[in-house]
């Protein structure tokens, strides 16, 4: 693939008005999500909502992405039209999770290193092949006493940089996930000093690994105080601390930036967004990547129940056009009381 058409898939991700849905959670993720509403994690139903979620009318509108997991990039719908084909029916690009998860640094207490480098060329190309066009990989970074380690940094900056240079050489537009986890009692200075370092060391070993820039996305947390905290930040202040920090260590050459959710509800995602891009002009698109924050409504409505499909997908549809309108600035808390 020449590098004219990833650096166009890579734009066409963070076209104005529309983000990636992230559709990829784990099978205990997903089981979690699914006993919040009384439904067991059966294949079936993984599919079904799945289904219910890429079938929206006008999902295309507001969602130009889905990164899903490796078993729905499988599945198919009812009338058997495997899923990337609906996805790219809707105008919408489909997209994988190819890491295999965090797991505990050996020597490192309190610490994790992503892991799935192992044959990861091989299952690029079969994801190309079942009709992916990107990919993402998630690294996870605590801060707590004495945390981060410098060495914990550098091992998944390393980590992110050779799978993002693997997915560029099979045609695979990387999502670089470096999360700097919202968990503990931090304030919002220690977050935005220890995400301005990790940002700067992964771009650092994104460089190393001659990894073009244009042809990537950054998917980071947004500057916050640690959940415990007892000092809380305005939704200005989130805002205008998240972008000093990402101008500070982001590259302009990356075409967009796409913010995890990480545990904040949906309304203050997306009004932390919205206040981003009120702000003005910036080297890159700032766009969303959210799961939770825009599944919430709809796996609440539908309760695994096919009669609730309707429902849902209308709520699913009213979270999307809320947090497309924040792409403008534009969003009001208005907007959340709109019939969808």
């Amino acid at each position: 693939m020449s590098k004219y058409d990833l650096a166009s898939i890579a734009r066409a991700m963070v076209a104005p008005g529309r983000g990636i849905l992230a559709a990829d959670e784990s099978f205990p993720t997903i089981e979690k999500r699914f006993k919040s509403i009384g439904q067991p994690s059966s294949e079936e139903n993984r599919r079904a909502y799945r289904e219910l979620l890429f079938t929206t009318p006008g999902i295309g509108e507001f969602i130009s992405g889905v990164i899903t997991f490796d078993e729905t990039l499988r599945h198919k719908r009812n009338d058997g039209t495997p899923f990337p084909e609906v996805l790219k029916q809707a105008g919408v690009i489909p997209g994988v999770k190819v890491d295999k998860g965090a797991k505990a640094l050996a020597g490192f207490p309190g610490e994790k290193i992503t892991e799935g480098l192992d044959g990861l060329r091989d299952r690029l190309a079969e994801y190309y092949d079942l009709g992916a066009r990107f990919t993402k990989w998630r690294a996870v970074i605590t801060i707590g006493h004495g945390l981060p380690t410098g060495f914990c940094i550098d091992a998944n900056a390393h980590g992110l940089a050779r799978y993002a240079a693997l997915s560029q050489e099979a045609g695979l537009v990387p999502i670089v996930e470096p999360e700097v986890l919202m968990d503990g009692e931090h304030d919002g200075e220690r977050c935005e000093q220890v995400t301005e370092m990790v940002l700067k060391t992964v771009f650092f070993q994104l460089h190393a690994h001659h990894v073009l820039l244009e042809e990537m996305l950054l998917k980071p947390n947004m500057v916050l105080p640690g959940n415990k905290s007892a000092k809380k930040w305005s939704v200005g202040q989130v805002a205008e601390t998240t972008v000093r920090c990402l101008g500070r260590a982001v590259p302009a050459a990356v075409p967009g930036i796409v913010f995890l959710s990480g545990g904040q509800t949906p309304e203050k995602a997306t009004a932390r967004l919205n206040a981003m891009n009120a702000l003005g002009q910036h080297p890159w698109e700032l766009s969303y990547s959210y799961g939770r924050a825009l599944q919430d409504a709809a796996l609440k409505a539908w309760k695994g129940d096919a009669a609730n499909v309707e429902a849902a997908q209308q709520a699913f549809e009213h979270r999307g056009r809320c947090v497309s309108a924040a792409r403008y600035g534009k969003y009001s808390e208005k907007m959340e009381m709109a019939v969808a």
